[in-house]
């Protein structure tokens, strides 16, 4: 039986792509019978609470007080990090665990950088958010704790990227490791796409994300307006919530563009298939993604991706979207533009999509994950 304690300091329904992930790998082990697994995560009530995954899986969480669901505040990740230690210490001390996996170097990391691991190997699988770089929003957080950071990345017994571009990242930052590539996955039964899909003179965008300065919404906003003001037949939706929800709404607001711009706020899981069912074409102007949860669920509902030059999408693109090099309004109006003027462009783009999305499914990421947890305890 493998005995594996997982951290990681979001969790459905906080955060984004991570913890969707996390669930998502838990649910392909908890059809395993050889597996038991520890999960100390959060949740955003004060009281915490426990849940079960089958019968070999749970998940502990830590209640923060927290003022939204997908922003955090260093007083909350200063709260959850102290919290986490005593319980991550008595975990330790009676788990008699054989690996320990950790969703993001930092904060989580820093859990067991402050507290050890009693010589336990330990996974990181490095997210995005929790890599340094030049198109990472948390810049001076992590000169702050380059030091820390690096010592964590060393210590543990393999790195795990979940795209190429997000390993180049991280060598940059550390070239003198090995860090293994294990991508995202998606459900390609419940994100399909729609079948006998009616044609109308109406051409329905969609993003998906967090609204952060890392997504670039507003770029997004203005191209809309833009490809409103030539004549086209064009809807925008924002699905997701996040610190700009409020400047946003204003924008679209004062612009008097609620006409065709829907700002939805957060949608629960279970309706985002049929959202992205509902759209035609996904667009993104995001800076930078480990690989995008969002993109995989829109290729998979057959929808076409136009976003911005980023990492992540050396596996996800090819024949089934548009990476933009310049990051305007302008250009995406012009991209967007090109494939609604081609319903055949459209047609194959759409279909390729879908058969990209394919070669993408969570039980082959849990097979690579077991694999190598195996290599590292030899089992």
């Amino acid at each position: 039986m493998l005995k594996i304690l997982m951290l990681n300091y979001e969790f459905p329904p906080i955060g984004g792509g991570a913890g969707k992930a996390h669930h998502a790998i838990l649910h392909e082990f908890a059809k395993r019978q050889d597996m038991k697994i520890d999960v100390l995560t959060s949740a955003p009530l004060e009281q915490g609470g426990v849940e079960k995954i089958g019968g070999a899986i749970t998940i502990e969480k830590i209640g923060i007080k927290k003022r939204n669901l997908h922003y955090w505040r260093h007083s909350e990740i200063l709260a959850w990090i102290y919290k986490a230690c005593r319980r991550y210490k008595q975990m330790l001390a009676c788990g008699n665990y054989d690996l320990i996996h950790i969703f993001f170097g930092v904060p989580t990391g820093l859990v067991c950088w402050l507290c050890g691991t009693k010589s336990i190997p330990y996974v990181i699988s490095l997210r995005g958010s929790d890599v340094p770089g030049k198109s990472n929003q948390f810049q001076l957080e992590h000169l702050i704790l380059s030091v820390p950071l690096k010592s964590i990345w060393k210590k543990a017994s393999a790195l795990v990227a979940c795209s190429e571009g997000l390993k180049a990242r991280a060598l940059e930052f550390y070239p003198a490791l090995n860090i293994d590539v294990i991508g995202n996955g998606v459900d390609n039964v419940r994100f399909r796409p729609a079948e006998n899909k009616t044609v109308s003179d109406l051409w329905r965008l969609l993003t998906v994300g967090r609204l952060t300065n890392t997504k670039r919404i507003d770029i997004l906003i203005d191209a809309a307006e833009i490809l409103k003001k030539q004549g086209l037949n064009i809807s925008l939706t924002i699905a997701g919530t996040g610190k700009l929800q409020s400047q946003l709404q204003d924008i679209i607001g004062s612009r008097q563009l609620q006409s065709y711009i829907n700002l939805t706020g957060r949608i629960e899981s279970d309706v985002m298939p049929q959202l992205y069912r509902n759209h035609d074409i996904f667009i993104s102007a995001t800076v930078a993604e480990g690989m995008s949860n969002a993109m995989l669920e829109a290729m998979a509902s057959g929808l076409p991706i136009i976003t911005t030059e980023c990492e992540g999408l050396t596996e996800l693109l090819e024949d089934n979207g548009v990476i933009l090099r310049q990051a305007c309004a302008g250009t995406f109006a012009e991209a967007i533009k090109d494939i609604l003027s081609n319903s055949e462009k459209y047609r194959t783009m759409a279909l390729a999509a879908r058969k990209r999305a394919e070669r993408f499914a969570w039980p082959a990421v849990a097979q690579q994950y077991l694999d190598l947890y195996n290599r590292l305890i030899k089992v």
